[in-house]
């Protein structure tokens, strides 16, 4: 039996032991057993890692920015060196089947390419002769020491592609509070940052509680926070923080709906649901945990998801034939499983059940199978609730118009999917869903990281989104400044305008 790891903080380009009383037990959830015992860091160890990146802050913000991204372009190259390993940690702690894992880890490799792009994107404008005589030109600065709470579901994407990447490119220094339940690939991750030659003290590592993290909310030295998690959480810290002066990208809760019209074709449309329903085992905020079916094809179209949910193969993430891995730990394949039977008490009709499943050789993980319920009514919450679980709720309606209202009806608007194959209907979801990120027979509508990640509704708390040109805003000020230089005769004149330089 393998000796389980005592996790240390990341502070000051160092790994410190904390001096905390408190540890949290990391699952492996592939095959239930303790895998690494994570700090509960104190106050004053949070208070350090600020501390240190504001101390990393003057030398980063000054180092030009061809300069800091040269570190980025060697750190890309590490992410690919190592993709395996990072894979293996993915897999390992937070249960993603191995192509999923791998594929959170590539999305930390674009999101590093994307910050690549630095020099020109941090980019600001100019204008002579704003007024006669005068040139205006607006730079884009750094902020100063900024903060990321990073969710259990994606533990390289969102730390090291959403966050860090950008962050830094733009001349700031972060401290990151890791999750719980997955702190080993960021800690990985900055491991790999020091090898690529980034200064001590510019990323910072702390694993804590809640009670903890609120210092971030409210610390002077903070100047912007990036948050993925829950809705209630996301509106907690976004109401907190930004009354403290800060900048504020809060990331929640999804309850994504597609529409499946009359039109679709059958097979493809459910493979593209069955996919986007049960990838990352449902743990996911572009999850598609919901569609909305026209009355014509739902029968045909429920058929075919059984068929295809029930040819998955439910198994370890390591396995590289799983095509459905476990959730994160057993409170959450407990709390799915208390969704499922709270959808039967609601009425809905159980299609396919995917609680009680085991796996061969497996049976203390955290296993789950798929889960379809049909006949979802409106006023279900099982229908209109984040499950955040392999769980998918198919309602039924008459006609396009109907199915676009019974989606937008819903509090959350991060994505919407139509699939169909008439161009007109297309149109007229796109420029009517509530969605921030929507897809035509395209059932993830994730952008790629050059665009932005642009939740709407509860799903969204802040002004400027994640990623692309949102991004750079987010995590640079905006400093405008006016010249004027006078020619001889201006030089003895005594009278100035009350408007100088502006008219």
């Amino acid at each position: 039996m393998s000796e389980v790891k005592k996790l240390k903080l990341y502070i000051g380009g160092e790994f410190v032991e904390s001096k905390t009383t408190k540890y949290t037990d990391a699952y492996d959830p592939s095959t239930g057993k303790v895998i690494a015992k994570v700090p509960c860091c104190t106050s004053d160890e949070v208070e350090k890692a600020v501390a240190s990146a504001k101390a990393a802050y003057p030398g980063w913000s000054s180092t030009p920015v061809v300069k800091r991204v040269q570190i980025l372009y060697k750190m890309r190259q590490l992410i690919e060196e190592h993709l395996d390993e990072l894979t293996y940690l993915v897999a390992q702690e937070n249960g993603k089947n191995w192509s999923e894992a791998q594929g959170d880890v590539l999305k930390a490799k674009e999101g590093t390419e994307q910050a690549i792009s630095a020099p020109s994107l941090m980019m600001g404008e100019s204008l002579m002769d704003a007024s006669k005589g005068y040139d205006t030109v607006l730079y884009r600065v750094p902020l100063g020491v900024c903060a990321g709470i990073i969710p259990f579901n994606f533990p390289s994407m969102i730390p090291m592609g959403w966050m860090t990447p950008i962050c830094i490119a733009c001349g700031n220094t972060i401290v990151l509070k890791a999750a719980t339940f997955t702190p080993q690939s960021v800690l990985r991750f900055v491991e790999l940052y020091k090898e690529a030659g980034l200064p001590d003290g510019v990323i910072n590592v702390v694993t804590c509680s809640r009670h903890e993290a609120e210092i971030l909310l409210t610390h002077p030295d903070v100047k912007a926070i990036t948050f993925v998690g829950s809705t209630e959480v996301g509106q907690h810290i976004y109401s907190t923080a930004a009354a403290h002066g800060k900048r504020v990208q809060a990331l929640c809760e999804a309850k994504n709906h597609a529409l499946v019209l009359n039109d679709s074709p059958i097979e493809r449309t459910a493979a593209g649901i069955i996919n986007s329903s049960f990838g990352c085992a449902g743990e996911r905020c572009m999850a598609l945990p919901a569609i909305v079916v026209q009355e014509g094809i739902a029968d045909q179209l429920v058929a075919e998801l059984i068929k295809q949910a029930k040819k998955m193969k439910i198994g370890p993430a390591y396995d590289k034939t799983t095509t459905l891995g476990p959730v994160i730990n057993e409170a959450h394949r407990q709390s799915v499983s208390n969704w499922i039977q709270k959808g039967i008490d609601e009425g809905a009709t159980l299609v396919l059940d995917g609680r009680n499943t085991k796996v061969e050789s497996f049976e203390e993980g955290f296993y789950l199978g798929p889960t379809i319920f049909d006949h979802v009514k409106p006023g279900m919450t099982v229908g209109e609730r984040e499950i955040f679980g392999p769980v998918l709720c198919v309602k039924r309606v008459k006609t396009f118009e109907e199915g676009l209202a019974v989606m937008n009806e819903n509090p959350f608007a991060n994505g919407s999917v139509i699939f169909t194959q008439n161009g007109h209907y297309a149109r007229e979801f796109v420029r009517h869903t509530d969605g921030g990120m929507v897809g035509v027979n395209v059932g993830i509508p994730v952008p790629v990281g050059y665009f932005t990640f642009s939740g709407h509704k509860n799903s969204f708390f802040g002004d400027l989104h994640c990623l692309g040109k949102d991004g750079y805003r987010f995590y640079t000020d905006s400093k405008v400044v006016t010249t004027r230089w006078f020619d001889e005769e201006e030089s003895k004149s005594t009278t100035v305008s009350t408007w100088d330089g502006t008219i």
